[in-house]
């Protein structure tokens, strides 16, 4: 009986943990950064000792240490978690958000500790190459040659450059600068493109990869080249990677044998549109440009409306609704269905949806800042099974700034008001 009361217990206690969230999404935002926060230590182990050390200053250097946590960890999904921590601390007008992101890069930036990491890829890539170094920590900061390793942390820098200038962050977003525009692979045409799983591959994803840092060096330096190629970008991604009769975004194409990828990845539809929702918020109002950047955001958004499931969320592969509910392309679709409705790119009807995602993803977290449905990483695969069977997990940064970004929006947001039938037949002429 013993036994049983205890298996009661705790799974009583894991369902309450998870239970639908209730509070208003400012302060459901305001919970999640608290736990992330709460979660972040700020120090590195040796795998093999067990040891755990707050700083590198002095330590032998060792392919077994490795930083402690994921939010300590170089990665584009930390750059759209500090993005939306930043944005978060911008609404609340509480710097806690802000000096978080200060300490994460300040602590990465340490000359020990970045040194230490240096001295680990170096050694580890001369005795074992590319593959090796991926087992490191911040191999990322290092390898340097995709805009996973640098477009949305390079973002996030620039982010924190126009509020509090650092050499070291000027010094890796000027390298990252350099690299976007003279080293990343691109087609004869100017898009960027991935030399895998195909030579010139497009990948949806890498529209915001790529435009987080663009949009936001030309915001930092005013110089227009870089909304040029950002704009280019967004109209290219949408030649190559458009189904016109589904309205709806491939995650990829390959372009040395002309064929589309074989889903439409909830995800890689959402990085599409909210790459262009902060391109647009960023990008001058003169631009000559602007406005077929805006055509194409529209054109998007009404697309992705129509595959919204009957319990606000979308799906994992948004035309197959047997494939499961995910949290992270819902997020996306909000934030940039809030944001354009707040910046008055597109109806303000549109809200209605956004209210709906945002009840959607509510049943994916807790009140205690949890969130759950988030779909782990994915590459591409010449099978709808892959993307049927990715697994999901919770509480990482691949949903975690997403879903903020989108309770931050919604926000601010002014609710759905329906305009009363009775309230317009006065503007009816009656014919005599």
């Amino acid at each position: 009986m013993y036994n049983k009361l205890i298996i009661l217990l705790t799974f009583l206690s894991s369902a309450s943990a998870y239970a639908q969230a209730t509070l208003e999404p400012a302060a459901l935002a305001t919970s999640v950064a608290n736990r992330i926060l709460k979660e972040t230590p700020y120090t590195f182990k040796n795998t093999q000792t067990g040891e755990t050390y707050t700083h590198l200053k002095g330590i032998p250097v060792t392919r077994e240490i490795k930083v402690s946590n994921q939010y300590n960890d170089w990665h584009y999904t930390n750059g759209v978690l500090n993005i939306a921590l930043l944005e978060l601390a911008d609404l609340t007008g509480n710097s806690t958000y802000e000096e978080y992101v200060f300490k994460n890069m300040d602590f990465v930036f340490d000359p020990d500790n970045l040194g230490f990491f240096e001295k680990q890829y170096q050694q580890v890539f001369k005795e074992e190459g590319w593959r090796g170094i991926r087992r490191l920590s911040w191999h990322m900061i290092f390898r340097n040659k995709r805009l996973d390793d640098n477009g949305p942390m390079g973002a996030s820098l620039i982010e924190l450059e126009m509020r509090r200038p650092t050499p070291a962050y000027i010094d890796y977003i000027n390298n990252t600068a350099e690299h976007l525009l003279y080293a990343e692979p691109r087609l004869p045409d100017g898009t960027i493109a991935r030399i895998w799983p195909h030579e010139n591959t497009i990948w949806a994803d890498d529209l915001f990869m790529a435009l987080s840092f663009l949009c936001r060096i030309g915001k930092m330096t005013g110089d227009t080249r870089y909304f040029n190629d950002a704009a280019n970008q967004v109209l290219n991604y949408h030649t190559y990677l458009w189904h016109p009769e589904k309205e709806l975004y491939y995650h990829c194409y390959h372009t040395d044998v002309k064929e589309y990828g074989v889903a439409h990845w909830s995800r890689a539809n959402g990085w599409m549109l909210m790459a262009q929702a902060d391109l647009l918020t960023m990008m001058p109002e003169d631009h000559p440009m602007r406005e077929a950047v805006l055509a194409n955001f529209n054109r998007q958004i009404i697309g992705v409306l129509k595959y919204q499931g009957k319990n606000g969320l979308w799906h994992q592969i948004l035309d197959k609704t047997d494939s499961y509910e995910k949290i992270t392309g819902t997020a996306m679709f909000v934030f940039a269905i809030a944001r354009g409705v707040r910046m008055g790119w597109i109806h303000k009807d549109y809200i209605y949806a956004a209210q709906a995602g945002l009840k959607g993803m509510m049943t994916k977290m807790s009140d205690e800042g949890d969130v759950t449905a988030i779909c782990v990483g994915t590459g591409i695969m010449p099978s709808l099974t892959f993307y049927y069977n990715r697994p999901i997990q919770q509480n990482a940064p691949m949903g975690e700034g997403p879903v903020l970004r989108a309770l931050v929006e919604m926000s601010q947001a002014k609710p759905y008001s329906e305009v009363n039938a009775d309230d317009q037949y006065d503007k009816i002429r009656i014919n005599k």
